[in-house]
């Protein structure tokens, strides 16, 4: 009885459609926008990390502590994490969607 329950549960499934998802009109513009913003993001925080470095440099040379530039550090490449998150998440969207382009 829970083989034929099962068996019968399977072929319910198998014949669920499975539609290939699709880009709607005019998306084309959004992933180039969101393209161009994750290029200034990611420019940021490259240019984020050296500002950090050089400021760690020159109080270095001062003789003060680095502290607060760990802190500094910490929260640019928490950023970067973030980011980095969020430009995965929208690239499986788009190879999801068959490469909206």
């Amino acid at each position: 009885m829970h083989i034929e329950l099962l068996h019968h549960a399977a072929q319910v499934l198998a014949d669920i459609p499975n539609p290939t998802p699709s880009a709607p009109p005019g998306s084309g513009g959004l992933m180039k926008i969101l393209g161009w913003a994750a290029w200034v993001v990611f420019g940021l925080a490259v240019l984020g990390v050296m500002m950090v470095a050089g400021k760690m440099m020159i109080d270095q040379k001062a003789g003060h502590g680095g502290g607060q530039h760990a802190q500094s550090l910490a929260m640019v490449l928490t950023g970067c994490i973030i980011a980095s998150v969020a430009s995965g998440i929208v690239g499986g969207i788009v190879t999801a969607a068959g490469g909206m382009a």
